[in-house]
């Protein structure tokens, strides 16, 4: 689906035909209902009662919408409205629960509130949604003051988990495909699912701790109510944030199952150098030159790394983008 652009304030004073006979006439219809769905709810959890041009909201859905014996033109569209909002903030908080931890959730709220105002969804797919966030918090840092730098950590390795999740998987590189092959000369790829992560904070053992945390907690996932709305608790259980430690990480897939990887800075240099075209070779070089540990047999540390990797079906074939 394309997005549909939310009409501007001056051309909001333009109600569509509704006997649409071209399809520009259908694109303006289209985007006057996007803008009035995609609108954020009142603090009561309603539909706006003013519409963009200071208009009541009920006299602009009556020209486009029909009441019914039980619902006015305003009701019939207010549904909409709080159903989109229901169901996107509900995907964001089940999606984030570890930038929910460091900000607390009325601010988390407010934030993915003002994020989805912004960047409304644009893909067929929810799995999409928070494809901008990060974007978003560092156009607008004060959403995640006072801890930007351990807020857009998590939000990377949240983001991360999503792509492991169920981005592409491409065919495995088998040891035969690359047994005669030139050091200085082989590319390997890597899986498109696989994230490579370079963190200023432990974020891993937190969203561990996190989610155990709330797998404690009872809450309805099964209602699709408007009850169903998550809403900024009056209590919560607050976890120690992490350490400022640098680590990295690889956020991958296996037999299915969701997984993260801490690597060492060298292995971490070698994956990105791949990723970035290198040979094999080159990417050692650049692996081995960062190093700053002594007394380690590289050959056979390296060795190791790539058996690992490969074991978990890391390499694919390479191809330019």
């Amino acid at each position: 689906m394309k997005r549909s652009r939310p009409i501007s304030s001056s051309r909001s004073l333009k109600t569509p035909r509704l006997d649409v006979r071209s399809r520009a006439e259908l694109k303006a219809l289209q985007s006057l209902m996007a803008t009035a769905v995609f609108r954020p709810l009142t603090a009561q959890d309603g539909m706006q009662p003013r519409w963009i041009d200071g208009r009541k909201t009920s006299a602009l859905a009556s020209t486009f919408i029909k009441p019914n014996d039980r619902l006015t033109s305003f009701d019939r569209l207010e549904i909409y409205n709080r159903v989109y909002w229901f169901r996107v903030l509900d995907c964001l908080y089940d999606d984030y629960p570890g930038l929910r931890a460091v900000l607390g959730e009325r601010k988390f709220m407010k934030l993915i509130t003002a994020y989805l105002a912004k960047y409304p969804s644009a893909s067929f797919t929810l799995r999409n949604l928070g494809s901008r966030l990060e974007k978003f918090l560092r156009d607008e840092p004060r959403w995640i003051a006072p801890r930007p730098v351990l807020a857009l950590d998590m939000v990377r390795f949240e983001w991360a988990q999503v792509v492991a999740f169920d981005d592409e998987s491409k065919p495995a590189i088998t040891p035969d495909d690359i047994l005669d092959a030139r050091p200085d000369k082989l590319r390997l790829g890597l899986q498109p699912y696989l994230s490579l992560l370079e963190l200023n904070y432990e974020v891993d053992e937190f969203l561990v701790a996190v989610k155990k945390s709330e797998s404690a907690v009872l809450r309805s996932e099964a209602s699709n109510t408007f009850e169903a709305m998550p809403h900024a608790s009056g209590r919560e259980k607050r976890i120690r944030l992490p350490k400022r430690k640098r680590i990295h990480l690889a956020v991958h897939r296996h037999d299915n199952m969701l997984y993260y990887k801490r690597l060492d800075p060298e292995g971490f240099v070698i994956l990105t150098a791949l990723r970035s075209g290198a040979s094999v070779e080159e990417a050692c070089l650049r692996g081995l030159s960062s190093t700053k540990r002594t007394g380690v047999d590289w050959s056979e540390e390296i060795k190791a790394y790539f058996n690992n990797w490969a074991s978990l079906g890391w390499f694919c074939r390479f191809s330019k983008k």
